[in-house]
């Protein structure tokens, strides 16, 4: 089965779209294979790793990296227009803090480990873009999990502990030595790697190269 590998943040927008254009990707594929299977593979990326624990207030730090509040909103704009073919309806307004993702990187590693964190993680980017939800908080990324059926208790004590940070900071440093510095990046079969939220055709033609 190939295996897909996946980098992302979940504070980056186009990475909500380039999960959108893998699948549509995927679909095109079938139309051709209707027999293939993928195994996507999750992998961290902090794109603010100074982000503090309790995380920062949204707008002043995009005002403050982009140089203005009219650029800002100009790149709102240009990402919903990429969003909405795909039924991504960007919310930016709702959000409030820009999030440290530590925490929701650990829940998509646990999940991960147990079977396919996909609708997980389809779920935390929809929180963050669409429903102005915090992904650094507990809470929140325990509510968000119960929703895609797992066990809230299990969730909560998981994210109290250290468990698995130290795994995930050793992936996230991993992305990095792989030369990795801009997200979303696609690693298809572990030898043809795409940067960017490329058009579906483009990542189709990427995964048709890798099955012969």
């Amino acid at each position: 089965m190939l295996t897909i590998a996946i980098a992302s943040d979940f504070v980056c927008p186009w990475c909500f779209i380039g999960i959108a254009r893998l699948n549509a990707a995927t679909a095109m594929v079938r139309t051709q294979r209707p027999d293939f299977q993928f195994r996507p593979r999750w992998l961290p990326f902090f794109l603010n790793p100074d982000t503090p624990p309790e995380g920062e207030p949204y707008l002043p730090f995009l005002e403050r990296k982009f140089g203005g509040r009219a650029k800002v909103e100009a790149i709102f704009e240009r990402v919903r227009a990429a969003g909405r073919p795909y039924g991504i309806d960007y919310a930016f307004e709702k959000i409030r803090f820009r999030a440290n993702t530590l925490k929701a990187h650990r829940l998509a590693a646990w999940a991960q480990a147990r079977g396919d964190a996909q609708p997980l993680i389809e779920r935390m980017f929809a929180g963050n873009f669409q429903r102005g939800e915090h992904l650094g908080d507990a809470d929140t990324l325990v509510r968000i999990a119960g929703e895609c059926g797992y066990d809230t208790a299990t969730v909560a004590a998981f994210l109290a502990s250290k468990d698995m940070e130290a795994e995930v900071r050793e992936a996230a440093a991993g992305v990095m030595r792989q030369g990795i510095n801009m997200v979303p990046t696609f690693i298809i079969g572990g030898k043809q790697t795409i940067v960017g939220a490329e058009d579906p055709a483009i990542l189709a033609d990427g995964i048709r190269k890798l099955l012969g």
